[in-house]
């Protein structure tokens, strides 16, 4: 019973802290970019970078920050993203609520742009900007990748899956 208890804390316990990092905010990895109309990704103007992310998962990042840029030009320079969901963060990560994100989104108090395709193979980062500057980023797997990762060859228009060396088999 003890050992069952201690393994379910220990599961627990890396599940929602253990695996996760802060990112620094002049850290490389919390630099955003915003994917443009033409498509290239520039740097966006940001500030108040809060951020975490963990390397046990491509879809663990998550990023608060504010940016001083209007909406308007934001939505004129970047690409909107169609079918954007917020993930759900730590709860010990106070400044990303991924319902209250998803509502602002559906009510068009929120604006949902990419950042990067493909940042990972299937896997885009999304902005998601407040009309008041409130910004907020995640990874999201894209429809490329929810094919492939489910064992089914990459669609047409999706670009080929990376490839993965075999597994060495060990001799008899």
């Amino acid at each position: 019973m003890i050992s069952a208890l201690l393994a379910g804390a220990a599961i627990y316990y890396l599940q929602i802290y253990g695996y996760y990092q802060t990112l620094e905010a002049s850290s490389p990895a919390a630099e955003i970019r915003m994917t443009t109309v033409e498509g290239v990704a520039e740097p966006l103007l940001i500030e108040a970078f809060e951020g975490i992310d963990a390397d046990s998962s491509p879809i663990r990042f998550r990023a608060c920050f504010r940016t001083p840029q209007s909406m308007a030009m934001l939505t004129e320079t970047y690409r909107v993203y169609e079918g954007a969901t917020p993930l759900v963060a730590p709860g010990w990560f106070g400044c990303f609520d991924a319902a209250a994100i998803g509502e602002a989104l559906e009510q068009g108090r929120a604006v949902a742009y990419l950042g990067e395709k493909n940042i990972e193979y299937g896997i885009d980062r999304v902005i998601a900007i407040m009309d008041d500057g409130r910004a907020y980023a995640w990874n999201q797997i894209n429809p490329c990748g929810a094919v492939v990762f489910n064992g089914q060859p990459a669609p047409e228009g999706c670009p080929p899956p990376p490839v993965v060396p075999p597994v060495a088999q060990p001799k008899e």
